[in-house]
């Protein structure tokens, strides 16, 4: 039997897969059909927010913690008005998108399944989709306890992985 180097192997495959899609040209123009593919992508890209955090030796605490699915999109925007006058509190070009995420936290040699909930705030440019704002709402634990208040995450894990996911969609750079 014949050996071959394991960089040997992997080149072959990766020289003999063929190519599964066409990366995208630019990005749904539709919040829904964007959010879907978003979505499908945003485990991997969690994940590889937090392995490249854990790689530059920052302080967070994300070693423990893995993206496993997100899912269960809603498009019904809450109405957010304040004020005597009852003024907008988010202008009519941002789109407001609910999802959850189902996620793994290691611990003590255990496994704990958290559920996140999210609400994001997208817009529309010319030059493409950008992120307003990602708030977060952990899970109760138990049953019963008191919801936490919402978080604003835009610069936690989950609001970098959509940073850099929209950004790759516009620039074509998806599949």
């Amino acid at each position: 039997m014949r050996r071959i180097s394991l960089v040997t192997f992997v080149l072959t495959m990766a020289l003999n897969t063929p190519v599964s899609a066409e990366p995208l040209k630019t990005c749904p123009q539709d919040t829904e059909s964007l959010i879907k593919l978003m979505l499908d992508d945003l485990p991997s890209y969690s994940n590889r927010v937090i392995q490249r955090a854990i790689g530059d030796n920052r302080e967070i605490q994300a070693s423990n913690n893995y993206v496993i699915v997100a899912g269960r999109p809603e498009f019904t925007p809450l109405p957010l008005k304040v004020g005597s006058q009852r003024q907008e509190v988010v202008p009519n070009d941002v789109e407001q998108v609910f999802f959850t995420t189902m996620e793994r936290q290691y611990s003590n040699q255990r496994v704990v399944p958290l559920q996140n909930f999210y609400w994001l705030f997208l817009t529309r440019t010319t030059k493409g989709w950008y992120m307003v704002t990602l708030y977060t709402q952990l899970a109760s634990l138990y049953t019963g306890d008191v919801p936490l208040p919402p978080q604003e995450v835009s610069e936690g894990i989950v609001g970098t992985a959509i940073k850099l996911w929209l950004r790759d969609c516009r620039a074509g750079a998806l599949r």
